[in-house]
């Protein structure tokens, strides 16, 4: 929170002019750039529609669960150790990727439909605004602002890897597992920044592997979206209890 107010602050002139201030930031990114950036958000965009059509498969065959976890692991392998060159094979295979990864998480989409509907697309949407917020910060932003936070997400993500492990060996709890939750939402935030600002970095360096830089957005994006419906989840349980306790 301290590098966004650092940002605001930093802008010349008073307070009611950061936004067009800001908005000259643009012009560090060029034509280009702006082009492949429309292709990452384009793919990424059929990507998600691809996952939403995974899990509606699994509504349909209950097909989620670990194999079709395996599968799409095996589906980004896949698309990474593939040469750049063959790009409608690599969109064919992130598609795939995004349709298992969607019948993936279907089970728990599935909960939410049963529990609350209005949850799930409260937590899209919620998931989409802070996306789209947090993108547009890093493409404001001067270029490289962020990307030193790369190295603290890094040593969250192992952090956080280390005591899911722990919690699975010794037993976890409850402040546990909100910590777990809570902390990793908080982490997938901070690499929608960091990624952002990484891609028009790699752009500007000649990298423009628009499928590549699609999969790593759509990584944080769902990483994002699961963490805050099982946040919703949990208070909308706790919301129906508290109302039961009240009529007994």
């Amino acid at each position: 929170m301290d590098s966004f107010s650092s940002f605001f602050d930093s802008q010349p002139g008073s307070r009611n002019r950061w936004s067009y201030d800001s908005l000259k930031n643009f012009r560090q990114i060029s034509p280009a750039v702006q082009s492949h950036l429309q292709q990452v958000y384009l793919t990424l965009g059929c990507a998600l529609v691809a996952s939403a059509a995974g899990a509606y498969l699994h509504m349909l065959l209950n097909i989620g669960g670990t194999l079709t976890t395996l599968a799409c692991i095996g589906s980004i392998a896949w698309l990474m150790a593939t040469p750049p060159y063959e790009e409608k094979k690599r969109i064919s295979i992130l598609f795939g990727a995004a349709l298992l990864e969607g019948a993936s998480i279907g089970p728990l989409i599935s909960l939410a439909i049963e529990i609350d509907p209005s949850v799930l697309v409260s937590s899209f949407v919620g998931t989409a605004v802070a996306f789209g917020c947090f993108s547009a910060a890093a493409m404001l932003a001067r270029r490289r602002e962020f990307l030193y936070l790369g190295g603290l997400l890094s040593s969250g993500i192992s952090m956080l890897l280390w005591l899911h492990f722990a919690s699975s060996i010794f037993g976890g709890s409850t402040a546990l597992f909100k910590f777990e939750l809570y902390f990793g939402l908080l982490l997938f935030v901070g690499y929608m920044v960091v990624d952002t600002q990484e891609i028009i970095e790699r752009a500007h360096l000649g990298d423009m592997d628009y499928v590549k830089h699609a999969l790593t957005l759509f990584t944080d994006f769902i990483g994002v979206f699961v963490r805050i419906l099982v946040i919703m989840l949990k208070n909308s349980t706790e919301k129906n209890e508290r109302k039961k306790k009240r009529r007994d």
